[in-house]
């Protein structure tokens, strides 16, 4: 190659992220080895359609962190006063991503290349240039200063795992990406929780629109299991298809219009098996077939699905308005270091009504009540699960919840007593349901939480195990559970002729 062919190679974007840089790739037998960075059709998918702000919700192992990596490399790498910048989920993550991935290619490129492009700061978060005053760091949020080039990994993780830092993503760091800059939101399904899936539901639907993007829209892109050539199996005569599954590959086909091998049929199976104990919800999660499913729950395994779906065909799940005149009750559920979630509740007639529900991690009890006095409404009672009555040590002042509240304005608190066995709470619950209605938007987040409420799954025995799931849902569904222990419609009776007994002595 002769220095004029080189320089204009050099000016070539594509052409350097195609030759420039080594990666670090492992084999079938887990060892490593080095080759150039080569796009495949998913990265060149990504290259050609970039856009100022990008969503991507995809199956697992397609490179697509890799790649924006190596993009903002090379970006602070040949443009001056630039700053690129990548969040993942935590700092262990983020530190691990930036020295396999960053810092890798950096040190493996020409020398003669490093050389002309050295470094004036190296550290294990931040590589900043010397020749021109560009920069590469990693993080779990980036709110200070200016971001030219924005990555934001796992996010759908970091929304179901640390609400807050979602928050802070959402509000601060993608807002320090100027429009003329570009950002990049990339990962697996968590669930119908949080931004990230608010985020791709609305640049889905601008796209199946043809809505026309400006640069604070973001460019959906989707990249199923089935679409990357590399997942499947040579040897596969020995994995077994069963009935359900050949179904399954037969929608997939006819909805899609794909038709797959029996490689990839007996991939996606011997996947399911082995790395997911043959959880389905586990497989939709990590490799989609469809962008719906990516965010599709099994109802297997949850405790409420036949009561949601009389909901569903009763239309139960509607428009419920607030009823002035009628008092409201709340029913709670209070964690210790975790989350605190509320529904909002009126009975009219024969009809016990959810007109809201409000949640959060990591908030004061003073929160809530102001949270609850937003609404202008007036109060009945408020059910609060039974170790609320309890004193928690560690308190600048040693309280239980009850008396914190009770402080903070809350009055007419009701504790619920503890149930002998979950079980039979979880029972009462499902009874409870039958003259319960729910507003489809005020109550929104608190539904998916309750048809989420499931079993833990025994990966050893292959089975539910009994007791429930710890995870995002449980608050809510812990927090409707104290209905269906407790509230009784005769309370509201009972409160009335205390009132007339106290006015007329």
């Amino acid at each position: 190659m002769t220095e004029a062919e080189l320089r204009a190679n050099l000016a070539d974007p594509l052409w350097r992220v195609s030759h420039l840089y080594k990666i670090l790739t492992k084999g079938e037998d887990g060892s490593a080895s080095i080759v150039t960075f080569k796009p495949n059709a998913t990265q060149l998918r990504i290259i050609e359609r970039l856009w100022h702000r990008n969503i991507i919700l995809k199956a697992r192992q397609l490179g697509c962190t890799t790649l924006v990596c190596l993009l903002w490399l090379d970006h602070a790498l040949f443009n001056a006063n630039q700053r690129c910048g990548v969040i993942a989920q935590d700092r262990d993550t983020a530190e691990s991503l930036f020295k396999d991935k960053v810092k890798f290619a950096y040190d493996n490129l020409p020398e003669q290349l490093r050389k002309a492009m050295p470094l004036s700061r190296d550290s294990a978060t931040q590589l900043h240039f010397a020749h021109n005053n560009s920069s590469i760091r990693v993080a779990t949020s980036m709110r200070s200063s200016t971001i030219h080039r924005l990555l934001v990994t796992e996010f759908g993780k970091i929304c179901a795992r640390h609400p807050e830092k979602a928050k802070e993503v959402t509000t601060g760091s993608l807002q320090a990406v100027p429009k003329s800059g570009i950002a990049v939101i990339e990962s697996t399904a968590e669930g119908q929780d949080g931004a990230f899936y608010d985020m791709t539901q609305l640049a889905e639907a601008a796209q199946q629109q043809g809505t026309k993007l400006t640069e604070r829209d973001y460019r959906f892109f989707f990249f199923p299991w089935w679409g990357a050539p590399e997942y499947s199996l040579a040897e596969h005569e020995s994995v077994i298809i069963r009935d359900k599954d050949a179904k399954y590959f037969h929608e997939l086909e006819a909805n899609q219009g794909i038709t797959l091998t029996p490689g990839q049929k007996a991939w996606y199976v011997a996947t399911r098996r082995a790395d997911f104990a043959d959880d389905d919800e586990k497989m939709w999660q990590e490799y989609p077939s469809t962008s719906a499913e990516a965010f599709q729950r099994s109802t297997e395994g949850t405790y409420y699905a036949q009561q949601f779906a009389t909901l569903r065909k009763e239309r139960r799940i509607t428009t419920v308005p607030y009823t002035p005149g009628v008092p409201v009750n709340t029913f709670w559920d209070i964690g210790r270091s975790d989350g605190t979630a509320i529904w909002l509740h009126q009975r009219i007639g024969l009809q016990n009504r959810f007109i809201g529900f409000i949640e959060g991690w990591g908030e004061s009890y003073a929160h809530f009540v102001a949270e609850l006095q937003k609404t202008g409404y007036v109060w009945q009672h408020h059910y609060l699960p039974h170790d609320a009555a309890h004193v928690r040590q560690g308190q600048t002042v040693n309280l239980s919840p009850k008396s914190m509240l009770e402080n903070l304005g809350l009055k007419d608190i009701i504790i619920v007593p503890q149930v002998d066995f979950l079980q039979n709470g979880i029972q009462k619950t499902r009874t409870a349901f039958a003259d319960c209605w729910f507003d489809e938007t005020k109550c929104a987040e608190g539904l998916v939480h309750l048809q989420s409420y499931k079993k833990r799954w025994n990966a050893s025995t292959g089975t539910w195990a009994a007791e429930p799931l710890k995870d995002v849902h449980t608050e809510a569904a812990d927090a409707f559970r104290q209905f269906a222990q407790r509230y009784r419609p005769e309370d509201g009776i009972k409160a009335k002729a205390l009132d007339f007994a106290s006015e007329w002595g």
